[in-house]
């Protein structure tokens, strides 16, 4: 239950600003760091090309970023009509964990989108599908719908062929609807980070599209060093602001991983942290509030961990960030487990307390977003100082686009 007296009161009209379609960058760059970086410290913002961020980097600072991979999300599928159907695959229901889902065989079930829904009334979907040379014949069929998601069960006629070859085989990448196009083969490639390898999520972390392996083995000369953690990115993440005030918008939900070792390293290098994307700045602080529920024994009984939308705002906490994350640690080692698995509603917005990061790589993001909220929430109102020098200098806007690196002292 939220407690709405303790929640700030937000109106999205405040974090608008005025964004031409031809600022917003539609392809990649040839060399993907030879893109613009912004640099916003302390309220003095100047820029530098992204080849020369570990410049700008703090010395000894820990680097963090997201290491998860797009999937080909998007099936086509065509009646005997003619009509086409097209099913974005959001995250998977049974079984529910990635990495099982995708490689099943046989069947699955993913909750999802439908696009021309009307001309899919009932009835079961087929696909004839050619893999390296084997025929298969993949069934998609509507087993629940619930609003505008649908939970579809998808089976196919081979016990050798997983859910990810189908996908990978037939699936198309799911680029960012403000692009305005389709899916290209060189999308496959330049869609992803350079480190991305767990896959599940259907669009990409983007602050990471900008690290090249040049840049990568740059951060050796300063000290720095780096963890990857994993969050899922789901559809919601292009999902507008709807409400007037914040406080009625729902925030989407999103699976993260984290490996022991991770924590560990972040509990050694607390107040040298520096986030690679929003992906990495909400499962980071989501961290933060799964130590406060296993100090406070707020986990459930089902021993899943959900960090909901307001949490951060419904409790006054003066528990250390290195002592909160050591609970994590210690709770790790007593059920003998080596990676957390969690779920995060989290919404980070003006008024929120900054646990675990000092600093943050991001994109420039969509008027009206929550991710432009997070980003306020880190530097202040100077965000619009922020985003009026990049839209004055030429920076490139969107996922495609240029880069931000935003620090405090």
């Amino acid at each position: 239950m939220n407690n709405i007296s303790n929640i700030p009161s937000i109106l999205i009209d405040e974090y608008d600003y005025s964004l031409p379609d031809e600022r917003i960058a539609k392809y990649p760059l040839k060399e993907r760091d030879t893109s613009k970086l912004l640099l916003y410290k302390n309220g003095i913002i100047s820029e530098d090309i992204f080849y020369n961020a570990v410049n700008h980097l703090p010395e000894n600072s820990l680097l963090v970023y997201n290491n998860t991979k797009v999937i080909h999300a998007r099936l086509i599928f065509q009646k005997l009509t003619g009509a086409f159907i097209e099913i974005f695959c959001l995250e998977p229901l049974f079984p529910s964990d990635y990495a099982l889902s995708l490689s099943s065989v046989n069947e699955c079930v993913w909750l999802c989108l439908v696009g021309n829904l009307k001309k899919w009334k009932h009835g079961c979907l087929n696909k004839s599908i050619s893999i390296d040379g084997i025929e298969i014949i993949l069934e998609a069929n509507i087993i629940v719908s619930e609003g505008n998601t649908h939970q579809i069960k998808f089976k196919w006629n081979n016990n050798n062929i997983s859910f990810a070859e189908i996908l990978d085989t037939v699936g198309e990448l799911p680029i960012p609807p403000y692009l305005h196009r389709k899916a290209e083969e060189s999308d496959n490639t330049t869609y992803q980070t350079v480190y991305s390898k767990i896959q599940g999520s259907v669009a990409a972390p983007t602050a990471g599209l900008h690290f090249t392996e040049s840049v990568l083995n740059s951060l050796n000369t300063k000290n720095i060093n780096i963890e990857e953690l994993t969050l899922h990115v789901g559809a919601g993440t292009f999902q507008p602001v709807k409400s007037k005030n914040i406080i009625d918008h729902q925030m989407h939900t999103e699976v993260i991983a984290v490996r022991k070792s991770t924590i560990e390293s972040l509990i050694n290098n607390i107040g040298n942290i520096i986030a690679v994307g929003t992906t990495s700045v909400r499962t980071l602080e989501s961290l933060y509030y799964v130590g406060v529920k296993i100090i406070n024994n707020a986990l459930t009984s089902d021993g899943k961990i959900h960090i909901e939308q307001w949490e951060p705002y419904n409790q006054t906490t003066d528990i250390s960030s290195d002592i909160a994350l050591s609970a994590i640690v210690d709770y790790l080692s007593q059920n003998n487990l080596d990676v957390l698995h969690a779920q995060t509603q989290i919404i980070i917005q003006p008024g929120y307390k900054f646990r675990i990061i000092k600093g943050m790589f991001t994109n420039f993001h969509q008027p009206r977003s929550t991710l432009l909220l997070l980003v306020s929430a880190f530097t202040g109102n100077d965000w619009k100082k922020i985003y009026e020098y990049a839209l004055n200098n030429d920076f490139r806007f969107l996922s495609y686009g240029d880069s931000s690196l935003l620090l405090k002292d």
